[in-house]
């Protein structure tokens, strides 16, 4: 039993891929859809899955080729996230077996897949992606990583990507002095199509390995969304999911940013003086930005693709509050007034003050200084 799947994000059909094969399919999967009408042509599958929305063509073309210029009727089940009444009655009235909203999981595609044109006699005993989500996005994550070898908290990572398609992270080696690496590339091993190990040999500090990190993910043509997070998992994944599913529904905003502030049903800790002296950075930001954040430094955040090059395009004047100065730029490329609109301050449910932190107080203190040079250098940019 031969099954065609066509998605123009790899992310989602690897897991797909392995599923099907783990129930006993023969399974071929592309990502351009041209290609996949040839791949049609030649294998001849019993069940076609393919998604709506793709660059080269549209999925429902695809359903017209089998339907129409082939006048077949081999099954064909759609798996998008688009869940336009309009787009569903279309692809029915074209001819479509079954219609899948993402997210949704493997074994719902499993058991889908069995009503169509049913089972296989050879079915695997391994079940690696039983309890996987197809989600409806691809986000990149990038984890910035500095003599991380005892703090890195592997299991979390590798459990939430194994149950969550569409993430892929990359983890940058900030020319770390113990075996972080060699704990990130044992990370990487198994998971190679969503695990990435950026290796600079240099320490550059966080701002440039987030950059370097930040613009490397911007080339992967898959991902719709990529952001930042802090290796300690202090906001964990799920929480920067949530981040994740408001850019994904707001299409005005460009950048979501979590916010670490204290309330009920919320789990923030931190130290009694270093929330002393953020309030007190954090007054000086909000004056140097014109913006009334709550919390600028909050190490997770998610943007879309097409703010990235303005974002990290440049290197950063300062070394750990590169956050403002992404602020910063957007402010002066797209105009305050707009930039307000753009930005969106997200309230975390946990953030935890996770021990081993590089920064200490008396790093805290020179952050004063270091906002005074941002006020300085983009006061000139503006000018200029």
């Amino acid at each position: 039993m031969k099954i065609l799947a066509i998605d123009d994000q790899k992310l989602v059909l690897i897991p797909l891929e392995v599923r099907l094969k783990e129930m006993g399919y023969e399974v071929i999967t592309e990502t351009d859809g041209l290609k996949g009408i040839e791949l049609y042509d030649s294998f001849e599958p019993d069940l076609v899955i393919v998604d709506i929305n793709m660059p080269t063509i549209s999925g429902l073309e695809i359903v017209k080729h089998i339907r129409d210029v082939k006048k077949s009727d081999t099954p064909i089940m759609i798996l998008s996230g688009n869940t336009d009444d309009e787009m569903i009655t279309e692809g029915f009235e074209l001819g479509v077996n079954d219609y899948m909203k993402k997210p949704l999981s493997l074994t719902e595609v499993g058991l889908r897949t069995k009503k169509l044109i049913g089972v296989p006699a050879n079915v695997s005993s391994d079940k690696k992606y039983t309890n996987t989500i197809i989600q409806q996005r691809c986000v990149g994550v990038v984890i910035p990583c500095y003599n991380e070898e005892e703090r890195l908290m592997s299991k979390e990572f590798t459990d939430y990507i194994d149950k969550h398609t569409g993430y892929h992270l990359c983890f940058v080696n900030d020319g770390s002095k113990d075996k972080t690496l060699e704990v990130l590339n044992n990370l990487r091993k198994g998971r190679e199509d969503f695990i990435t190990v950026y290796d600079c040999e240099k320490n550059g500090g966080k701002a440039e390995a987030v950059r370097q990190g930040m613009l490397y993910m911007a080339k992967q043509e898959d991902l719709d969304y990529i952001g930042f997070l802090d290796a300690d998992l202090s906001t964990d994944l799920a929480d920067f999911d949530d981040l994740v599913i408001t850019i994904e529904n707001n299409a005005k905003y460009k950048i979501v940013s979590g916010s670490r502030i204290s309330r009920m049903g919320a789990n923030i800790t931190k130290e009694s003086a270093r929330k002393i002296i953020s309030m007190t950075i954090n007054f000086i930001i909000r004056k140097i930005l014109s913006m009334d954040f709550k919390d600028t430094q909050c190490g997770a955040k998610i943007f879309h693709k097409d703010v990235i090059d303005i974002s990290f395009g440049e290197k950063f004047v300062t070394q750990w509050i590169f956050d403002v100065e992404i602020f910063r730029r957007i402010a002066l490329h797209f105009g305050l007034e707009k930039a307000k609109e753009m930005l969106c301050e997200q309230p975390l449910k946990r953030w935890i003050h996770a021990d081993g932190s590089k920064l200490s107080m008396k790093d805290s203190v020179k952050i004063v200084g270091q906002l005074g040079q941002i006020a300085w250098h983009y006061r000139k940019s503006k000018k200029k």
